[in-house]
């Protein structure tokens, strides 16, 4: 966040001389959040691991792992949903009576909730998503080094490779920085050649690797594999990568037909868009999952569940170029913001406004590989629990799941009940948030008429005020939820390890499709009214734009509240799961 404020004002000092200039720092203010997140999580869990293996032996390090997993999950469903709250109520309360009523500009300091809502963007996008992935790189890792140490019982190599892959990405995502460093053209497409290139360097250098860490290949179910089918296995989650982030850059940037569709749309009124939204997120579920469903084919295929979580760790080791290209969009924002209060030339705001539209389409990008991956690892930490399961108890030494089961059909229910009702918390929680933000906001314009000449200042503190104690507060419940649902599956003996199983199952399947539905629609709203501001189909103040605002702050608690924080409660779920078992079976 400190990195993110200073390269905030740098962006639009930078922008008042060249779009390049400004692309360049922007993005390396977020390349610092993006190599943090990659080297603490391979720092916290290598060291975690050394050192509880010399204290505890081998195999209790290996199973004390899971608890630090969860560590990092409960801290990002905090990072996650009360930054989320907190950025959403403040964006959503400053547009719905600054826009809309007062007919202000984006970031006008005349708005009192103007200083909330930059603030908001830190918390939020920087803070909120480096959590996210944080935790989401840290379980990917426990996970893969947990199947390596149940499926491949004594192979330490099985242990070492995901640390190694993680290693090597990292000297990827430097070389994609170095890339966008010197790069030029479009910022989209200078953004996009810097992760096509850590993803072939990536690609290239896991090939030696893979060959030294497995001479003679693995023995898994009875069958060897050879070192190229570890290797292919590493590839494929580099490719999911690809495929993810072009997915989404399709459905959530402004040059293509998803998002012109909604700002169309828009020109027939508020529900129009609305409509158009709905529509564009549920669509952009489609072709994500199908590509996940081909990626655990093909990485089962070659080494089994242990191919899985190579496949999800290779995918999560591109996350320091991901990550800076999410924490580029919130610079960007911010940056626009302080051109607007600073009183400089419209040429800046308009430098800004190109390269903020970019960074909303690297947000979504990263949401829609963050959740792809969240469903990947989820699958594996799932894998995780049932040989944890079997290894504890003799009497699930046998033990299958089967849809003819009873008692799999409840758990499958309620786990697709969880994303639901934990959305819906969340949503409530920026909704009222957002409506103490706009009676503070009408409250001061009427209290100070002078605000709106600018001879009175707003006391923007009392908004920032709101939404820190809003976000504080309607958290609780919502995080606790998967808590909740998990222990009182385990506490009911009628119910035990096979209900709790297929909740797992149904928690990754109707989560993956609500997070990606609410974050694709949410980006595309989003974008859909940028596209009307840069003077498509009327402009600002048009009919159209007025529609736009509705459905951007309908999709704002969609993209950066709700959405997202399915992610890690996807995970707490699983690890919860794993961790009761020596407890409740």
């Amino acid at each position: 966040m400190r990195i993110a404020v200073i390269a905030n004002v740098r962006t639009t000092q930078a922008a008042t001389s060249s779009s390049t200039r400004a692309l360049r720092m922007a993005f390396n203010g977020g390349a610092v959040t993006g190599l943090l997140v990659v080297g603490l999580a391979l720092l916290s869990v290598s060291i975690f691991y050394t050192v509880a293996d010399k204290m505890v032996g081998h195999d209790m390090a290996i199973r004390s792992l899971v608890g630090l997993a969860l560590g990092a999950s409960l801290i990002s469903v905090f990072a996650r949903l009360g930054g989320g709250i907190y950025t959403k109520a403040a964006d959503v309360g400053a547009d719905l009576v600054g826009k809309i009523e007062q007919g202000f500009e984006e970031d006008d300091p005349r708005n009192p909730a103007t200083i909330a809502d930059n603030v908001g963007d830190n918390v939020g996008d920087c803070a909120g998503m480096a959590a996210d992935v944080f935790e989401t790189y840290a379980v990917s890792l426990i996970g893969a080094i947990l199947v390596g140490a149940l499926t491949l019982v004594g192979n330490s190599a099985a242990i070492v490779y995901p640390f190694v892959l993680g290693g090597i990405s990292v000297l990827g995502a430097i070389c994609g920085v170095l890339f966008v460093n010197v790069a030029n053209g479009k910022p989209a497409a200078v953004l996009m050649g810097g992760v096509l290139t850590s993803a072939i360097i990536s690609a290239i250098l896991f090939w030696p690797a893979t060959h030294y860490l497995f001479p003679t290949g693995l023995t898994i179910g009875g069958a060897t594999r050879t070192p190229t089918q570890l290797y292919f296995a590493s590839l494929i989650g580099l490719v999911m990568t690809a495929v993810v982030v072009a997915i989404t850059n399709y459905y959530t940037s402004m040059r293509y037909a998803p998002v012109q569709k909604i700002a169309r749309a828009s020109e027939t009124g508020h529900a129009t868009n609305i409509i158009a939204g709905l529509a564009v997120g549920q669509h952009a579920t489609a072709l994500p999952v199908g590509f996940i469903g081909i990626a655990i084919l093909l990485s089962f295929h070659f080494a089994g569940l242990y191919g899985i979580a190579i496949a999800v760790m290779s995918m999560l080791s591109m996350a320091g170029i991901i990550i800076s290209l999410d924490s580029f969009g919130p610079i960007t924002d911010n940056a626009g913001g302080i051109a607007v209060m600073s009183n400089l030339p419209k040429e800046v705001r308009v430098v800004t406004d190109q390269l903020d539209a970019v960074g909303n389409t690297m947000k979504a990008v990263t949401k829609g590989y963050a959740i792809a991956s969240a469903g990947l690892a989820a699958l594996v930490l799932f894998g995780s629990y049932v040989e944890e399961l079997r290894a504890h108890n003799v009497a699930y030494a046998e033990f299958h799941f089967s849809l003819t089961e009873p008692k799999v059909i409840i758990g499958l229910f309620l786990g697709g009940l969880l994303p639901f009702i934990f959305t819906a918390f969340s949503m409530d929680a920026v909704g009222k948030a957002a409506g103490a933000v706009v009676r503070e906001v009408r409250r001061q314009l009427q209290a100070k008429p002078g605000i709106l000449t600018g001879q009175d200042t707003p006391d923007y503190g009392t908004c920032v005020d709101i939404v820190t104690k809003a976000a504080l507060r309607e958290m609780i419940v919502p995080a606790l939820l998967p808590l909740v649902f998990v222990v009182a599956v385990a506490i009911i003996k009628p119910l035990g390890p096979v209900v709790l199983g297929g909740l797992l199952v149904g928690t990754i399947v109707t989560g993956l499709f609500v997070a990606i539905a609410m974050t694709s629609g949410g980006g595309a709203w989003d974008n859909a009214k940028k596209f009307i501001e840069e003077g498509n189909l009327g402009g600002k103040g048009s009919f159209a734009h007025a529609a736009s605002v509705t459905g951007d702050t309908v999709g704002d608690p969609y993209k950066d509240t709700a959405g997202p924080a399915i992610n890690p409660m996807i995970k707490v779920v699983n690890i919860v799961a794993i961790l009761i078992i020596p407890i409740f079976f």
